[in-house]
């Protein structure tokens, strides 16, 4: 039986282990904050994305936004617990795959990519979902300087949704968009 100080003794360690990371990698404690997921995750939280897709993306270069289109096909796996993608952009000769598993313990969904140029399956970015909107957090280092990368699910509906990503240089105190992908579904997978 988990009890409400179990919960917040979990919530509590969570979010030591994200600003240990943080300092380890020279982030302040906003970013801190920013890599300590809520553990909300539960099985099936990616099965609104199952079936077939068609995406509008926008994505920023050298201060220009870029727009052109792709598709993906999506399935859920192992009953809710793991979620397939393939995106395909077939103008950019470019496809992809994204790999979502909860680790059910955790309440956290490990979100893995995976291109065709180099078949490497990527560490993962950790998040949940909360209100509707899901947060995936990972930290880099760019040209010397630490930076968050955010990924967010929002504007769900049953037959769209929203995808983008932000990077914040200061720690999490702001966020600038560089990729956002707008799904409208074309089909339903069926089992």
């Amino acid at each position: 039986m988990t009890t409400t100080n179990d919960a917040q003794r979990r919530l509590l360690l969570q979010a030591a282990a994200g600003i240990g990371a943080a300092c380890q990698l020279g982030l302040g404690s906003a970013s801190a904050a920013a890599l300590a997921p809520a553990a909300s995750g539960k099985p099936g939280d990616f099965d609104f994305l199952s079936g077939e897709w068609s995406i509008r993306h926008k994505q920023l270069k050298e201060k220009n936004w870029e727009s052109f289109e792709g598709e993906a096909t999506v399935i859920g796996i192992l009953g809710g617990l793991a979620s397939v993608e393939e995106l395909r952009i077939p103008a950019r000769n470019f496809s992809g795959m994204g790999l979502r598993i909860l680790d059910v313990e955790k309440k956290l969904w490990a979100d893995h990519w995976c291109n065709k140029k180099n078949g490497v399956l990527n560490p993962a970015s950790w998040g949940s979902f909360t209100h509707g909107v899901g947060t995936w957090d990972s930290t880099d280092i760019d040209d010397g300087q630490a930076l968050i990368t955010r990924g967010v699910w929002d504007r769900i509906t049953p037959n769209s949704c929203r995808w983008y990503q932000a990077v914040s240089r200061d720690g999490g105190a702001t966020w600038d968009k560089n990729w956002i992908m707008d799904w409208q579904r074309t089909a339903i997978r069926q089992p």
